[in-house]
């Protein structure tokens, strides 16, 4: 925005805006600790109260957006069914301005006008003021505003902004520009500084308009219809007072009706109110339009509590990036453990997110179970069956391709997906435990000059695949296992000329000149002493190996690109950048978009590994990883 007064004045601090409140803060302490003696200091008070009041505001909005996004909750509700994506969490990424706009301009007003600096608790005259002033100036003020932001010349320098976010969200109310914050900071204070000059303010006044006006803010912009249509049907005269998430999302989806702050009435009078509102409000509250059945779903689970917070419908920035852990988590460690425990208990599993990729509809499913609990004996039939049921649900509702997620999938809990085949032969949705990809994946970071490898959890699902591969390639594979029967199990797999290339080893010391370390199984620090100097570790180990040589290289876990043209996605997957996916993520989506019919449960196939890279890289999908390799069969 080039226009003035478009930008913000502190658009330049990025996060070191919050400085900003900063005198508030000092003004507080000050009086706290220098001023106590005094019998009252009216400035702490105001001071106090405009940093209480812009922190409930700013989580206000946190809230409503946490449920717009609850789509477990919400997906039959949904007014726009398109998901946001990354280019709209990072254009309304500073949606909080107006707060700190707002919080100077108030603590201006206390000094501008003596009357703010006396008031009441609660004053019940000044509340009908405020709302006799919010329904005569404030709402007729601001439709007057928003019509003339929609001329063409203020609207392509000012109010596009705001209409550049295709799908509402409750933090794209506080994303405009700063001249339409302004006027809105006039709107908004009409009411409180009316009632105020008249007498009749008070602190309930002041924090319940506020409080109350962002409320509606949200309810309007949640894309969420909440509304119950019987109460129009019954008080028909309400649908006048008071406008809906439908009624406000057509004003972003045809931009020449709607205009009204919340009361319909004064579109009605301007003759711009759209003919659609109250069918369409109708439909999506009676919960007739049914969201998409989608043709993927990918079936993950919590590693820990910190990570269950990484969702969008908790934090939508924060799961916009990559995870890692934060201090600010923190103290909300005890609340995500609670909300887990409770979806433990009571929830199945739950949609989390969803992606359109080549027109079909792509979801993510969670299993409320922690990463800890896959490894306890006794947790293994529990976990089994909410997989179980959700395989079950994705196959009632027509489900085309349900992928397991790392731990959902496996070998000691469900033979990587065999169980549910097996238990349910009819099945008509296909299970996919994504190995095969996985394993290309990590076959296509080895270096092709590479002739001996060292391999751990070599006796897995992967770590057979891997080895069966390699020995075809004639590459030396060093096996880490006890077990000389399941090694020879293996090695006869294998053809008889290529059966030498397949080595059991006992002991990490049988590796200490092989710099190439394939990691399948969890390795400690002392173990990794035993790599040479230079050793890259690939890996495909669940949770990831720590980086502790710093003469060694590491390997990220196997993942994929998503092609440019996916569309909604908006969260990262666990550590991975952004448009990232695990490799067994991707290894579904490429079954779902080729129309496989067959389950990929169990042992992997060896002889699909280049069939299943091939058509990965058809369909778009692109290794993370940019290392020479050993070439999978050429096209």
């Amino acid at each position: 925005m080039d226009a003035p007064f478009a930008a913000w004045p502190w658009d330049n601090l990025g996060v070191f805006k919050y400085v900003l409140y900063g005198p508030f803060v000092a003004k507080v302490v000050y009086e706290r600790f220098y001023e106590e003696e005094e019998e009252s200091s009216p400035n702490l008070s105001w001071c106090f109260h405009l940093l209480i009041l812009f922190a409930l505001r700013g989580l206000l909005h946190v809230a409503w957006n946490s449920y717009s996004n609850m789509l477990f909750l919400t997906r039959n509700r949904r007014i726009i069914q398109q998901a946001i994506d990354f280019k709209q969490i990072d254009t309304e990424w500073d949606w909080d301005n107006f707060l700190i706009l707002q919080a100077l301009i108030g603590s201006l007003g206390y000094y501008m006008f003596p009357f703010l600096r006396n008031l009441a608790v609660l004053n019940v005259k000044g509340l009908i003021i405020a709302l006799i002033l919010h329904v005569g100036i404030s709402e007729p003020l601001y439709y007057w505003g928003h019509r003339k932001f929609h001329g063409q010349n203020l609207f392509n320098r000012f109010h596009s902004l705001h209409h550049s976010s295709l799908v509402p969200q409750c933090l794209t109310a506080g994303h405009a520009t700063f001249v339409e914050h302004l006027g809105l900071a006039i709107v908004t204070g009409i009411p409180i500084l009316g009632a105020c000059m008249m007498g009749y303010g008070s602190a309930c006044l002041i924090y319940g308009y506020s409080l109350i006006f962002d409320f509606m803010r949200c309810l309007g912009h949640s894309n969420v219809e909440i509304v119950p249509h019987q109460l129009f049907h019954t008080l028909p005269f309400m649908k006048y007072l008071i406008y809906t998430p439908t009624y406000h999302s057509l004003h972003h989806t045809e931009k020449d009706s709607n205009f009204c702050l919340f009361m319909p009435l004064f579109d009605a009078l301007g003759n711009t109110l759209n003919t659609k509102s109250w069918q369409l409000h109708e439909t999506l509250s009676s919960g007739k339009s049914s969201s998409r059945v989608p043709d993927f779903v990918f079936l993950a689970h919590i590693v820990d509590v910190t990570s269950a917070m990484h969702v969008p419908f908790v934090l939508r920035s924060f799961s916009s990036l990559p995870f890692r852990t934060r201090f600010f988590l923190i103290p909300f460690w005890p609340i995500t453990l609670v909300v887990v425990l409770s979806m433990w208990f009571w929830a199945k599993t739950f949609l989390l997110s969803f992606y359109k990729l080549r027109d079909r509809l792509h979801q993510t499913w969670v299993v409320p179970r922690f990463g800890f609990q896959y490894f306890l004996p006794f947790a293994a039939d529990g976990i089994n069956k909410h997989i179980e049921e959700a395989i079950l649900r994705a196959d009632k509702i027509g489900v085309k391709v349900i992928s397991l997620a790392a731990l959902n999938k496996n070998e000691s809990l469900n033979g990587g997906g065999k169980l549910f085949v097996d238990k349910h032969p009819e099945l008509r949705v296909r299970v996919v435990h994504g190995n095969t990809l996985t394993a290309a994946v990590i076959l296509d970071e080895i270096p092709e000059h590479v002739k001996e490898v060292f391999l751990t959890g070599a006796t897995s699902k992967l770590g057979r695949a891997i080895a069966l591969y390699l020995c075809r390639k004639k590459v030396k594979v060093l096996m880490l296992t006890l077990s000389a029967e399941r090694f020879q199990r293996i090695q006869k797999e294998a053809p008889l000329e290529y059966q030498s290339y397949l080595v059991q080893v006992t002991k990490y010391q049988a590796a200490q000149n092989c710099k190439t370390w394939i990691v399948g199984k969890w390795i400690t620090p002392r173990e990794q002493k035993w790599a040479p100097r230079g050793t890259h570790f690939h890996q495909f180990v669940v949770p990831p190996i720590l980086h502790f040589r710093r003469d060694c290289t590491y390997g990220d876990l196997a993942a994929m690109r998503l092609p440019q043209d996916v569309q909604g996605l908006s969260s990262c997957e666990y550590t991975m950048e952004r448009g990232v996916v695990h490799a067994c993520h991707a290894g579904g989506v490429v079954h779902s978009l080729e129309g496989w019919k067959h389950h990929e449960v169990g042992a992997i196939d060896v002889d699909r590994i280049d069939l299943v890279w091939k058509a990965a890289l058809k369909h778009g999908l692109t290794p993370v990883s940019s290392g020479s390799t050993i070439k999978l069969k050429p096209n």
